[in-house]
């Protein structure tokens, strides 16, 4: 696995957990029972976001030193995943 490889693997992964994370203990305007005019009661009022980039960063590089070390193990390979045998065919016809 290339540098660049890495660093794409660990934005991935760091982007998919945090749209995961952002939901979490959200307290909405509504909840607070302090609904400015023109916006919903759904509205974020309290979103500590530095935390939950930080709980982000966390939990992202320990996925990603996991699936990492699988990559360059070679525990799981492309040709483990390959669920219709293309890898098999390219290889038999070189």
């Amino acid at each position: 696995m290339s540098l660049t490889s890495a660093f794409v693997l660990f934005a991935v992964i760091w982007f998919l957990t945090f749209l995961i994370v952002i939901p979490f203990k959200i307290k909405t305007q509504g909840d607070l029972g302090v609904v400015l005019k023109g916006t919903q009661a759904g509205a974020p009022e309290v979103h500590d976001l530095r935390r939950k980039a930080i709980f982000t960063t966390a939990v992202s590089l320990i996925l990603w030193l996991l699936i990492t070390i699988l990559i360059l193990s070679e525990i799981v390979t492309i040709e483990d995943i390959d669920l219709f045998g293309r890898m098999v065919e390219e290889n038999k016809q070189s």
